[in-house]
């Protein structure tokens, strides 16, 4: 400024000043102009509110202004084209990326919902209670947030011949059960698949229900026929000396049930309450003699003479000796026995079934005195097969196979003749 004083008159210094001032009072009246007109706009990024004067045109140029980059899947309250307006508020939210794996299967989704409710909603995403999400609604949405989810889907449980369905996301069939309260006797009933597998769609649970229990059975002991020769009878009569008394016996049996039907039934004891008596008949063997009186007409005196058979014409040697060939004929003592009775299998020694069978005629037999298969007629019982065998038949007893214990009982114990026919 001294510089400017001493080049220039006093008069001319004075316009200088004058015409500075003026120009700083207009520049000063432009920079007070400028922000007058400035529009001021509120701006709330993601929440934190701002006021800010903007010469800018459009929410576009305010927003590059401020430092802020819109993206594809951000919320923005305005366009970007919109114009600037004093007293206008802009929102902008960032969004979030998150993750939803359904059954295994992801998908990507932008969102800029603050809850994990807020997001299905706004995506249409819906699941049913029974369904497993790895959050729960109320949860904040974060940036990078996985949600699982597993649908439940429909198993079938055979409990014991009864089917349910129930609903599962998948858990192992022990967990299931007990989650339907469910209970099993583990080392008792049978499951299939087994507690410790995991259950799919494909998966179908069969329970059968194992008991056992003990059972009693009253069976009677049927009493056998004894026949004693009586040498005060006559021959081919018979008389009851003893009448037979069946005797019983209790049996205990371990039963088991598969879903309340007989599988297995074993004999654990038997004891005997009353024992049988048995019937005592006697058989006569007194031979009646027969004597007549022959009277001879002649001069002297009747004679009285015995009446003399006349012996029976002897047989060839040839038709005896095929007779004997061609059978052997035994005396044995004979019991009765039935397949029709608890416990029994109804299958002989030679594997024939009596119970599918009843009136079939099979004799039990010692082997070493009847082979095995051979065909036999018995007195009083018919042809027969030697089809079984028995620990109490030893030696000359047989034992006639009958259809029901009251034929047992009625056959008794008796001595019979037995025929060998092949």
């Amino acid at each position: 400024m001294r510089i400017i004083s001493k080049l220039l008159p006093a008069s001319k210094m004075k316009l200088v000043i004058s015409s500075i001032g003026v120009l700083a009072l207009i520049a000063f009246a432009g920079l007070i102009l400028f922000e007058a007109t400035k529009a001021e706009v509120i701006i709330a990024d993601n929440g934190n509110k701002q006021t800010v004067k903007t010469h800018a045109n459009t929410v576009g140029e305010l927003l590059a202004e401020a430092g802020i980059t819109v993206g594809e899947h951000d919320a923005l309250s305005h366009s970007e084209e919109t114009k600037i307006k004093t007293g206008m508020e802009i929102d902008y939210e960032t969004a979030n990326k998150i993750i939803v794996s359904v059954d295994g299967i992801e998908q990507e989704y932008y969102t800029t919902a603050d809850t994990i409710e807020e997001f299905f909603k706004d995506n249409e995403l819906s699941f049913a209670d029974r369904d497993d999400v790895s959050h729960n609604t109320t949860d904040a949405i974060e940036e990078g947030l996985h949600i699982e989810v597993a649908k439940a889907y429909q198993v079938t449980i055979n409990d014991g011949g009864r089917e349910k369905k129930v609903w599962t996301t998948g858990t192992s069939v022990g967990e299931l059960l007990d989650t339907n309260k469910i209970k099993v006797k583990k080392k008792q009933d049978k499951i299939k698949p087994a507690l410790n597998e995991d259950v799919t769609k494909d998966t179908s649970i069969t329970i059968v229900r194992v008991e056992k229990a003990t059972e009693e059975v009253t069976e009677k002991i049927a009493f056998e026929t004894e026949k004693k020769n009586d040498a005060s009878l006559l021959e081919g009569t018979e008389q009851v000396v003893t009448q037979g008394q069946e005797g019983t016996v209790v049996k205990k049996y371990e039963v088991t049930l598969e879903n309340g039907k007989e599988v297995n039934r074993e004999l654990v004891s038997e004891e005997v309450t009353e024992e049988s008596t048995n019937r005592v008949v006697a058989v006569g063997t007194k031979e009646e003699v027969q004597e007549s009186n022959l009277v001879t007409l002649s001069s002297k005196k009747p004679k009285v003479s015995k009446s003399v058979s006349k012996p029976a014409p002897k047989k060839s040697s040839k038709t005896s000796s095929s007779s004997s060939n061609s059978s052997k004929v035994l005396t044995m003592i004979a019991s009765a026995f039935t397949s029709s009775c608890n416990g029994c299998s109804g299958y002989t020694a030679t594997g024939i079934n009596l119970k599918a069978n009843p009136n079939m005629k099979v004799i039990a037999v010692d082997p070493n005195v009847i082979p095995l298969g051979s065909k036999v007629w018995v007195e009083g019982y018919g042809e027969a097969i030697a089809g079984d065998t028995g620990g109490h038949i030893v030696g000359n007893r047989i034992d006639v196979h009958v259809p029901s214990k009251d034929a047992a009982y009625n056959w008794g114990r008796r001595t019979v003749k037995v025929k060998i026919l092949n």
